[in-house]
């Protein structure tokens, strides 16, 4: 695999993001890997507990804007009709397709929600965009002092997938940052119960596989049951809707007129810029005031 690594102990699978230097950026062979990393988890007779993880100083910074908007940008032109001998182009955009795309991306996440195993995630750094779209389905969260979170992508270009934020932090806290886009230090991400817990940087390791192996000591049965009975509570308060129209609603918001500028002033100067141009009257993330 060249996204990830399988580690195995104790009846804890770890899956290692080892893409360091891009900061564990998503990219549609992060995607695949990772599904398939979990689909033979489940299969292991051996694995109790699946421990998601990262190398580097980020767990996952969210999607690649390298390719994620070069692929906007090279959607098809449809020619209209001439006028006065010139030709001219619309943008076209198919809306079902684009929910195919970004459900490929969906499917993937609350694998590890619907996964029969408990899932555990240790957070380092920066987990922030399409990285809450994915961290935030894990059953339980362990991140060190030093870790972020956050979805700047609120901000334009972009609305949560999976729309776990509801779910984790309930309506008032759900909307105090995603409306604003700030982010959340993980501290403060574990007093609002966002995440289980915020630990020393340097324990976060020996931290979250310890509790993994401590789950790890029940029978199978049980914690299939046991997270079975949790996860209903938000199942039945409109889970899976929630996430069709997160998935919908995250198209429409890339092919705005303000998605659409940020597309092409991502082409025009490069996607760290225009990142750091949305987000310096905010003061964060990348854009941190000193």
């Amino acid at each position: 695999m060249e996204t990830l690594r399988e580690e195995t102990a104790n009846g804890v699978r770890h899956l290692v993001l080892c893409r360091a230097r891009e900061y564990n950026t998503i990219t549609p062979t992060l995607r695949d890997e990772l599904a398939a990393a979990i689909a033979a988890a489940e299969s292991d007779h051996e694995v109790r507990v699946i421990l998601l993880r990262a190398e580097g100083p980020a767990f996952c910074a969210g999607y690649g804007l390298d390719w994620s908007t070069a692929a906007q940008a090279q959607e098809i032109l449809e020619p209209e009709e001439p006028a006065q001998g010139t030709r001219h182009g619309r943008r076209v955009w198919d809306s079902v397709a684009d929910l195919q795309m970004m459900s490929s991306f969906v499917d993937v996440y609350m694998k590890l929600w619907y996964a029969r195993k408990p899932t555990v995630a240790a957070v380092q750094g920066w987990c922030i965009g399409g990285g809450t779209d994915l961290v935030l389905c894990a059953d339980l969260i362990v991140a060190g002092e030093g870790a972020s979170f956050g979805y700047p992508p609120s901000r334009v270009w972009g609305t949560p997938t999976t729309a776990m934020w509801v779910y984790r932090l309930g309506l008032e806290r759900a909307k105090r940052y995603l409306l604003t886009g700030d982010e959340i230090r993980a501290p403060e991400a574990a007093r609002m119960g966002m995440i289980l817990e915020a630990v020393a940087d340097a324990e976060l390791l020996a931290r979250a596989t310890a509790l993994g192996e401590r789950i790890a000591r029940l029978p199978l049965n049980q914690l299939v049951m046991l997270k079975l009975l949790c996860n209903q509570t938000a199942e039945h308060m409109g889970l899976a809707q929630t996430r069709l129209l997160g998935t919908l609603f995250d198209g429409i918001a890339r092919h705005t007129e303000e998605g659409l500028r940020f597309v092409r002033r991502a082409q025009e100067v490069g996607f760290r810029e225009a990142v750091r141009e949305r987000d310096d009257p905010f003061g964060d993330y990348g854009s941190r005031r000193k």
